[in-house]
């Protein structure tokens, strides 16, 4: 196939992201086009449609919405206040206290509901009364929580793992699942060296002036238990091959929206918010799989991935040399684009190239997401950066400048991720789900 074919199709996509055209119609459109100019256009038009539906036509699929769903019930129903309070036993006595309970709340929150945006605004209301008080600067509260609210989509159960799944050919979920608890641990972490260096810089004291009663830690501890249960429910039902994925995902629903009526904090007005909100979410992202499956049969059709490898390869056969070009182009393109659509896109040019340098599909997977989910937390296409500002009323400026050191913290983490494999395969080989 002419490489100028290949070039149309990534000339005609960055011409429609730079108008502005949503991202899901840019994918098909540009693809839709390529194809009339090789194809004649009754056969383009049939073969999109084709992909458009079959690109969707997965079992794996149907734990999105699911997924989705219990973390908006999650979001709703009072577990965020729950898992603060339990963040603040754990952490609440270490210099920059509040800094560490946003962070490792946005890490149990994350695993409860898959989602960084719920982490970022759920999370954020919570603490950002507390940093106040105790006299943070709005912008470095802002970008704790901003720059720590991504390990969510790490730390099972996470759309993102299964998005890659579908996009991949197949990918184990339930080894995803399990191998990507190190990378968003590491990745909560990193954020709170760095936010344990500039409040000891700064002189951010601890808190709490006094240890919690044995009572008072027991009753936090009773109220948490209920919310992270739904983790060892749901993941060591995956794990132990009681139920799939996406059985998972229903069971997570009913999971969370009974600890709901428990805690009496949901009403059929919030239910029918929150069951509209979960169908917009879903058809967006599967519109996206659905436009990506176009662009990936469009992009095999032309060989751009051919190309993509082979230009790689002829600047160095070395998987460190590559794998440095891998990460530095997904860093730039997380800057302009939203993981979903980005993991759609360059999952299929990326991995093969992987695969070829010895990289196994689960260490690829952990690299690809965790690159992606800084892009979450920097401009211009930031999500969680805009929502963590709107929830603190923090100007996107100043936090800007506040998340440059965790985006670098966060960057030499990644690329720990990248080189040494054991941090992404460990979990996985010990409970038998890879070789």
């Amino acid at each position: 196939m002419d490489i100028s074919v290949g070039a149309w199709l990534l000339c005609l996509f960055s011409l429609m992201i730079a108008l502005s055209v949503p991202i899901a119609v840019a994918i098909a459109l540009s693809s839709l086009l390529v194809m009339f100019m090789v194809l004649p256009v009754q056969v383009a038009s049939v073969t999109a449609g084709q992909k458009l539906v079959t690109g969707v036509d997965s079992f794996s699929l149907l734990a999105i919405p699911f997924f989705v769903l219990a973390g908006n019930i999650m979001n709703s129903g009072g577990i965020a206040a729950r898992l603060v309070n339990f963040a603040k036993l754990m952490v609440g006595r270490m210099p920059g206290s509040i800094a560490h309970v946003n962070i490792l709340s946005n890490m149990l929150f994350g695993a409860v509901s898959g989602s960084a945006v719920a982490a970022a605004a759920a999370v954020g209301k919570t603490v950002a009364p507390e940093f106040e008080k105790d006299g943070y600067d709005k912008s470095f509260a802002t970008a704790v929580n901003v720059a720590s609210c991504p390990s969510g989509l790490l730390i099972p159960p996470s759309n993102s793992l299964i998005v890659f799944s579908v996009v991949s050919g197949g990918t184990s979920v339930a080894a995803l699942f399990v191998a990507g608890y190190i990378p968003g641990i590491l990745m909560g972490l990193s954020c709170m060296v760095v936010a344990y260096v500039i409040a000891r810089k700064r002189g951010y004291g601890n808190q709490a002036d006094s240890c919690p009663s044995v009572q008072v830690a027991l009753q936090v501890v009773w109220q948490a238990i209920p919310s992270l249960g739904l983790i060892v429910v749901v993941i060591g039902g995956i794990i132990g091959g009681v139920f799939t994925a996406t059985e998972g995902a229903c069971i997570a629903v009913l999971y969370s929206f009974g600890l709901s009526l428990c805690y009496r904090s949901l009403s059929m007005s919030d239910m029918w918010i929150i069951c509209k909100e979960t169908a917009e979410i879903t058809g967006i992202m599967l519109f996206l799989v659905g436009a990506s499956s176009i662009m990936s049969w469009a992009m095999a059709f032309t060989g751009l991935p051919g190309m993509i490898s082979d230009w790689m390869l002829s600047v160095s056969d070395n998987p460190i040399i590559i794998f440095i070009m891998m990460n530095i182009i997904l860093l730039i393109i997380g800057m302009f684009m939203d993981l979903t659509p980005a993991l759609l896109i360059f999952t299929p040019i990326f991995m093969p190239i992987a695969v070829q340098l010895g990289m196994h599909p689960i260490h690829f997977a952990m690299m690809i997401v965790f690159n992606l989910c800084i892009g979450i937390a920097t401009p211009p296409v930031g999500t969680a950066l805009f929502v963590g500002c709107s929830v603190s009323g923090a100007k996107i400026e100043s936090v800007i400048r506040a998340i440059l050191p965790f985006c670098a913290v966060l960057i030499v983490t990644l690329m720990f991720i990248t080189y040494v494999p054991w941090l992404n395969l460990f979990l996985p080989r010990m409970f038998g789900l890879i070789n």
